[in-house]
């Protein structure tokens, strides 16, 4: 395999040279592309020359969502990984049908490891969507939710999913079997209802990001 190509379009230059400095340490990473804006980004970007693009939600000439859309659209296979030093996990719902799969959003709060930010990098690439694991692990079911239905143990296994393992992983965390964790996935997506035409594990993400709540918020 070769390296995960990666574009990082971020106006804070200190920032932007901090991520891709610690993406550069990475091995099988390659920052393919920088930018310190929107339109920037759009004049250099060129498709089928990036796996994801890590994005700031906030920049001084647009956004960050609209931008992956944009990008998206110009390259179906281009993962958008969203960072914002706000709770914004929500945007992940507004999301164009269409451009849905591969989305994901860390905190630029509390995201402060190079195994998260690959993990997260690795996961989107593959077309799933991850969440930031400390929001997701600290996020409550809400009541009367189609959540509240799952075991406790379902929904334990519902936050690492969201949070970017993969089953494998999950096993580890959590002491079980790979068929163990296939079976409560597979539980998890009936309970769920979710569509079978669609990528069932990105669905459970956006049900989990849309039916949960944070303590802080």
């Amino acid at each position: 395999m070769g390296n995960l190509r990666v574009g990082v379009v971020e106006d804070q230059p200190l920032y932007r040279d901090m991520i891709v400095a610690l993406l550069t340490a990475q091995p099988g990473v390659a920052v393919a592309m920088t930018a310190g804006g929107a339109a920037e980004a759009r004049a250099a970007f060129e498709p089928g020359a990036l796996d994801v693009a890590v994005l700031d939600v906030h920049l001084a000439d647009g956004n960050g969502l609209a931008l992956g859309v944009s990008l998206r659209r110009r390259d179906p296979d281009l993962g958008i990984l969203l960072l914002s030093s706000h709770d914004v996990m929500e945007l992940l719902l507004d999301l164009p049908a269409d451009v849905r799969d591969g989305w994901s959003y860390l905190s630029k709060n509390s995201t402060t490891s190079a195994e998260v930010l690959m993990r997260a990098l690795e996961s989107t690439a593959a077309g799933r969507t991850v969440v930031d694991p400390a929001l997701a692990a600290g996020a409550y079911r809400r009541e009367g939710s189609s959540l509240a239905q799952l075991s406790d143990r379902q929904y334990e296994v519902l936050q690492l999913v969201a949070s970017g393992l993969s089953n494998a992983g999950i096993a580890r965390e959590l002491g079980l079997s790979e068929r163990s964790v296939e079976n409560h996935i597979n539980a998890v997506y009936a309970a769920l209802d979710l569509p079978r035409d669609r990528n069932q594990r990105v669905s459970a993400v956006l049900r989990f990001i849309e039916e949960t709540a944070r303590l802080d918020g």
